[in-house]
């Protein structure tokens, strides 16, 4: 975003509503710190600005993948797919990605107020392809993944993001290697993450991966995204 000082009047109101505080007041004119700044367009979108001060910058590469990652109404240019995840784990009642004994993640880093860069992703996904996973072969991070190690395109390393997903499966036997090393990369990351555990629930309504999940010491909860099917009729 770009903001026009001489229309700007100082109101705040892009500063209050920006989820990255990258907006401040420098000498009473509304000023955004490009390297905070992730390309949401919250601020041009919601701001109300009374002004019209904020217009879009057109953005080059490797920038402008800051966009689609941070904006849930932009559309991945690499995928196709609209929003900041894939929409894999929401269908698999259509597509059947997850099969018995196998078991999907997702693992979301940043959060507004936090955000993320885009080489704090290599710090699993290069763990992540030692144990040896199955990408999302539709997920925007799979599609900047450079080689079969799991680095990331050095151009993109420093581009910062308001959140990304890690998105793959496993074989069930590999669940304790995995969650072993969640809490590896928590010791090291700065940043936040949350996880997503993606698995068919048995025909006696159990989950199976619960009590591995628990013995590994995480506490979980089985009360996110619940598909019953409803996408076959």
């Amino acid at each position: 975003m770009l903001i026009n000082k001489d229309l700007c009047i100082g109101c705040r109101q892009c500063m209050i509503i920006c989820p990255v505080q990258a907006i401040e007041l420098v000498n009473e004119k509304a000023e955004i710190d490009r390297e905070k700044c992730v390309e949401c367009s919250v601020c041009y979108h919601n701001s109300d600005c009374p002004t019209k001060a904020i217009k879009p910058e057109k953005l080059k590469w490797p920038r402008i993948i800051r966009n689609p990652f941070s904006s849930v109404v932009a559309t991945h240019k690499l995928t196709g797919i609209p929003g900041r995840g894939t929409e894999e784990m929401k269908t698999n009642d259509i597509t059947e990605r997850f099969k018995q004994n196998e078991i999907g993640f997702s693992i979301e880093l940043g959060r507004p107020g936090v955000g993320t860069q885009l080489g704090d992703i290599e710090i699993f996904t290069t763990r992540l392809s030692t144990i040896g996973v199955s990408y999302e072969k539709d997920s925007p991070i799979t599609a900047i993944i450079s080689d079969n190690q799991g680095h990331i395109d050095p151009t993109l390393r420093g581009e910062r993001v308001l959140s990304a997903f890690i998105e793959f499966k496993i074989p069930e036997y590999k669940l304790d290697a995995i969650l072993e090393m969640i809490r590896e990369v928590e010791k090291i990351i700065d940043t936040v993450f949350s996880v997503g555990i993606i698995t068919r629930v048995n025909q006696d309504n159990t989950i199976p991966v619960i009590d591995s999940v628990e013995r590994k010491g995480f506490t979980i909860q089985p009360n996110a995204k619940i598909n019953i099917g409803l996408g076959k009729l």
